[in-house]
């Protein structure tokens, strides 16, 4: 027996009866956050209640008493198990009511009982309650009780379970609460009667957490200690949107129904392969359906394909993806097949889907297109070495194969790791491993970062526990008067910072701009009696409290020191806002250039200087980019006025205002910064010049591409871009005088001076290579008899890989014959050695092998080689061994039969 609800709901009418129940109950419904919420602990939002943690943790106080929401989540350590059963998905959503000390146990019962029974013509879902059993934690009387009173149910209804599947916590110390589920039979084919851990027949589909417990350490997820009550006891409900689907629609499993089962129909048309009718077809199936609309999903919300972080979780599903509609038998670019059955199912949820479909399919396509390139080279590659593996007899693919895939073809270790399965093998992921972390750290050595100098985040926690958040005033004022709450030194509190030490600073108020937004921080000083401090650096490493890193260049700085002067640099706070201000201008002359689909996907801005990423195909030409810099100065020059103004997140939208992908806004009160009106609208913290002139100029000095369908155009603003431009003129003057012409004839000059001088080279080389033919036949006369054969070896200083192989065709042309002739010969250039080895037919037909000439030879001079019979080349990094090299070619030669 299955449940038997009234009628089928698609998702979308479930997702709108559940906030409509809620929204009527008093509970204010709060829009999806992104899933790149501002959390340092998490890579993506994974759970419903995780944009309310703020409020659930003391942080900051709730704007409402209910919430209700239904929230994107993504959870990324399944992706390798997603597709392999049905119940591993990446992207899902999360229903959700929230109460911060209102309702309680009772109320949240009752709240979910009556959705959940309530008939669908009434507006509810229509469950069978004979099929329901709520659980509760094993001892909590009180939800027992009220379940029963609430249900009618009768007390073996009541599934009692263990802490370790009934009680929440974070996993820290911090709130906790015992939990109550709602489950229902599924019947008896996914399971045996009340047995509570067979997971597929007594389906938990909505899970209550009575957030009631203040804990003070937390062993295990049954291991924890209990210091008291909450001040403020609180409700978090979690309700996952495809289980009910499935359970309202009458399918098995998340993968059948409306928003997901399409894209599996789609690729059935495509492949003509038929889901349910082979295991290894059905995982690929539902890995392209999971894949697909993740990877949208992520795409809608900001994230670039990349090798790093949320890059690189993007890139690994989209490449899977591609790759397993591969598998399935579909060679052609498939995403542009599958992204718009996507599109169309989940956009009558979230209708930005299609307002930005431009940009999504932009992204998604360019990274398919590329990744079909890396997989044609790659697996060529992979080939190669698992095919060597197991000629060796051995069974795992090495380290430096691996990371050489990854760090020279592109290949993700993921897919080498699959590839190596699918081929009976493994991969040696920690030697893979080691050399990544070793390229990591190469490449970080000198470059710490700044936020990396911050402690741990409980040390500024308790601070602004103690004191509240700092006020500040960098909009209004370049100066305060202000006071130190705690002066810090390597993460501790210490009791003063002494001349010459760097140390950090919090101050009550403070006019320094934190860095943020993508504009650095300002610089300036902070005096006091007897003292002064440069500012370094300015950050927030929790919400709500500003940290000045400071170095002290006079004096000595108490902790309890009580007058201080913060003063911000005029002139840097002044270049800050003209960057930031001409980042926003670049942002609307590009949009308004190339079209509504060049969108911003990062920025950076500080003085002087500003460089803007955006998503982009192909590299602009140089009328674009002139046009581009010709409409962002023509708005300077209309001395456009600059404004901003707060408003909710939604009336941003409304407004056209543009938000930064990857940032996250407050959905209650917005910054919108505004250039001439609707002309350029942004979602904006950063500092800003009141009128457009007052930017200076905009020169932009270059566009290029910073990975896969991303471009970076980059600009001086201000007296930069003035000194930027006198530099230029400066080359020009300079260059005029030298060739005794006018500027604007110096292009033309240039360019016959190149192309007489691209001739020149010519035929100096042509010269250069007769030369070095001509000592051929020299070569050839002075070949020696070794067992035989015909030999020629000899060192060639100064020839590259070229000359030799050049040279070594030519001398065996001249030793044509039925005679065996061999001629091995290694230059030695920028301190490399080269090495080529030819052989006639005859020699071949005495058993003797280019490759095998090469390969005595190359491991004396530190490197390796290989080739053909007749013709092989290779390398190394010794020259010093190049005559020890050439006679164990000689003495192989010797053996030979």
């Amino acid at each position: 027996m299955t449940a038997t609800p009234d009628g089928y709901l698609t998702s979308a009418e479930i997702r709108n009866r559940f906030l409509a129940h809620f929204e009527g109950r008093g509970h204010t419904v709060v829009p999806s956050a992104s899933l790149l919420l501002d959390d340092p602990n998490l890579l993506f939002v994974n759970a419903g209640m995780v944009p309310f943690k703020p409020y659930f943790l003391g942080q900051e106080t709730p704007p409402y008493a209910r919430a209700a929401s239904v929230q994107k989540c993504i959870r990324t350590p399944d992706i390798e198990e997603v597709g392999k059963t049905t119940r591993h998905g990446t992207f899902f959503e999360m229903c959700g009511n929230f109460s911060f000390g209102d309702y309680f146990k009772e109320g949240a019962i009752e709240l979910a009982w009556e959705l959940v029974t309530r008939s669908q013509a009434d507006g509810g879902f229509g469950l069978d309650e004979s099929l329901l059993y709520p659980s509760v934690l094993d001892g909590d009387d009180e939800a027992i009780g009220l379940w029963k009173k609430i249900t009618g149910l009768s007390d073996d209804r009541i599934v009692r379970l263990p802490p370790k599947e009934n009680y929440w916590s974070m996993g820290i110390p911090g709130p906790g609460g015992p939990c109550s589920e709602i489950l229902i039979d599924r019947g008896p084919e996914f399971g045996a009667d009340r047995d509570w851990d067979a997971g597929d027949r007594y389906l938990e589909f909505w899970n209550l957490v009575f957030m009631q417990d203040e804990l003070s350490a937390v062993r295990s997820k049954s291991d924890f200690d209990i210091a008291g009550q909450l001040p403020n006891k609180n409700i978090d409900t979690g309700m996952g949107l495809e289980r009910v689907a499935y359970l309202l629609q009458g399918k098995s499993n998340m993968y059948e129904i409306d928003v997901v089962f399409p894209v599996i129909e789609k690729t059935m048309a495509l492949t003509g392969k038929t889901y349910g009718a082979a295991y290894d077809d059905d995982v690929r199936f539902r890995v392209v359906a999971d894949h697909i609309r993740s990877s949208m999903m992520l795409i809608s919300d900001g994230v670039t394909p990349g090798n790093e972080g949320r890059g690189y979780v993007l890139r690994r599903l989209l490449r899977r993806a591609v790759r397993n509609v591969r598998l399935l038998g579909y060679e052609d670019p498939a995403l542009p097949e599958l992204f718009p059955v996507s599109r169309d199912r989940m956009g009558e949820s979230y209708p930005d889907l299609i307002a930005d479909w431009g940009r999504i399919a932009q992204v998604a396509f360019a990274e398919e297109e590329a990744f079909r390139k890396t997989l044609q080279a790659g697996t060529q590659i992979f080939d190669l070495a698992a095919g060597q593996v197991k000629g060796a007899g051995a069974t795992t693919i090495p380290g430096d194969k691996a990371f050489a895939l990854h760090d020279t073809y592109g290949f993700p270790i993921d897919l080498t790791l699959e590839m190596a399965s699918e081929a009976g093998l493994s991969v040696d992921e920690d030697g893979f491993r080691q050399l990544m972390a070793e390229q990591r750290n190469r490449a970080k050595a000198d470059a710490r970062s700044k936020k990396g100098q911050h402690a741990d985040t409980g040390v500024y926690r308790g601070i602004l526990d103690a004191n509240g958040p700092t006020e500040w005033l960098a909009y209004e004022t370049l100066e305060t008067e202000s006071r130190a709450l705690a002066v810090l030194k390597e993460g501790a509190a210490v009791k003063s910072l002494v001349a010459g030490e760097v140390g950090e600073v919090v101050l009550d108020r403070t006019p320094f701009y934190a860095e943020s937004g993508g504009q650095v921080a300002d610089a300036g000083v902070i005096e006091f009696d007897g003292g002064k401090l440069e500012v370094l650096d300015v950050q927030r490493p929790v919400r709500g409290l500003v940290v000045h890193q400071v170095r002290v260049l006079e004096g000595e700085l108490p902790a309890e020191a009580r007058q201080l002067q913060a003063k911000v640099d005029p002139d840097w706070r002044t270049g800050a806002r003209q960057a930031h201000s001409g980042t926003h201008v670049v942002h609307a002359a590009l949009r308004e250039v190339l079209g509504p689909t060049a969108l911003q996907s990062g920025s950076y801005n500080r003085p002087g200087y500003l460089r803007l990423d955006f998503g982009w195909l192909s590299a602009l030409s140089p009328d674009q980019v002139q046009q581009i810099e010709l409409v962002s100065n023509n708005a300077l020059r209309a001395d456009l006025p600059v404004g901003w103004e707060y408003m909710t997140l939604s009336e941003a939208r409304d407004w056209g205002a543009l938000a930064l992908f990857g940032e996250t806004y407050n959905n209650e009160k917005v910054r919108v910064v505004e250039i001439g009106g609707p002309w350029s609208r942004e979602l904006c913290g950063g500092t800003h010049v009141d009128h457009s002139s007052q930017i200076g100029t905009i020169v932009v000095t270059g566009e290029a591409s910073v990975g896969s369908g991303n471009r970076r155009i980059e600009a001086f603003t201000g007296v930069e871009g003035f000194s930027y431009l006198a530099r230029e003129r400066d080359v020009v003057s300079q260059l005029s005088t030298l060739l005794k012409i006018q500027p604007d004839d110096i292009v033309g000059r240039v360019g016959d001076l190149l192309e007489r001088l691209k001739q020149s080279e010519k035929e100096i080389e042509k010269a250069r290579l007769a030369q070095l033919l001509s000592g051929g036949a020299a070569l050839a006369d002075g070949a020696a008899d070794v067992n035989g054969v015909r030999l020629v070896v000899q060192r060639l200083d100064g020839a590259t890989g070229g000359d030799v192989r050049t040279l070594a065709t030519d001398v065996r042309a001249r030793l044509s014959g039925d005679t065996p002739a061999v001629v091995v010969l290694i230059g030695a250039a920028d301190g490399k050695a080269a090495i080529v080895a030819a052989l006639n037919d005859a020699a071949q037909a005495r058993g003797l092998a280019a490759g095998e000439l090469v390969r005595a030879a190359a491991p004396l001079l530190g490197g390796k080689g290989g080739g053909k019979a007749d013709m092989a080349q290779g390398g190394g990094t010794d020259v010093s061994r190049i005559d020890e090299a050439l006679a164990a070619v000689t003495a192989t030669v010797a053996q030979a039969p």
